[in-house]
């Protein structure tokens, strides 16, 4: 019985790697524009799964998580829950978001952009920001032509929660010998409004950065795709050093 079993195991086996070498051959021809999103999916998968049906697998995380951002959002917890997905796929669907943002932002960054306008600032924190799926906190440290020096990553968590503390922001300002700098954080619930808490966050680190004569430039907001300027909208505080 299992050596009857055996050319059968071994044709759909050919099968099978036909199938990948003729979905890797539509890639390299066209790109990704030829390709649906469950097989996109399927193609990754070849390169941490050597063997199986990477289709079947394919069209479960679709169905889990409904779209193939959601997929390449979720954590490692929830994606290995799906069957057929162990640790090794797991870590490479959810590695193609980070390398995105730092490729994205490593191309922005090898120009050197002068971050002179809002637009300037938002099309640098952008691929910092999108995607996230918690809050993070960016301090830019600019020289004196306004260019960055260093994007410092001060935090993770929510401006709420007093994650972003003045003096681990006026440490990483001094360390990096800042002219000025640039504040700017995500709100991954794609609401793009300034709260309270932003706003409070801002006047105090602007008042404890002023006492080191340094100038907070602007406070940038991305949600989605869209971005909120303090600077454009009139509601940047201003250094009282009466305060």
């Amino acid at each position: 019985m299992q050596d009857q079993l055996k050319p059968a195991a071994r044709s759909a086996e050919n099968v099978n790697k036909g199938h990948r070498q003729r979905l890797r051959d539509r890639y390299a021809h066209a790109g990704l524009g030829d390709l649906h999103d469950h097989e996109v999916l399927e193609l990754l998968l070849y390169y941490a799964l050597a063997r199986g049906d990477t289709n079947r697998i394919a069209h479960h995380l679709m169905k889990r998580f409904g779209s193939l951002s959601a997929v390449l959002d979720a954590d490692l917890g929830e994606l290995q829950q799906v069957t057929g997905v162990g640790q090794q796929a797991a870590v490479l669907l959810s590695l193609m978001p980070a390398l995105t943002r730092r490729y994205l932002h490593d191309r922005i960054k090898r120009d050197q952009p002068i971050l002179n306008s809002a637009r300037a600032v938002a099309e640098y924190v952008k691929p910092l920001l999108i995607g996230r799926r918690t809050e993070v906190f960016y301090l830019l440290c600019l020289d004196s032509r306004l260019r960055v020096i260093f994007p410092a990553l001060v935090s993770r968590g929510t401006v709420k929660d007093a994650y972003v503390h003045p003096r681990k922001v006026v440490e990483l300002a001094l360390r990096h010998q800042s002219s000025s700098v640039i504040l700017a954080h995500n709100h991954p619930s794609g609401h793009l409004q300034a709260s309270a808490q932003d706003k409070a966050l801002t006047q105090r680190l602007v008042q404890a950065l002023g006492l080191i004569d340094i100038r907070v430039l602007d406070h940038i907001i991305v949600a989605d795709d869209q971005s909120l300027s303090f600077a454009e909208l009139g509601i940047l505080p201003e250094f009282d050093s009466i305060s």
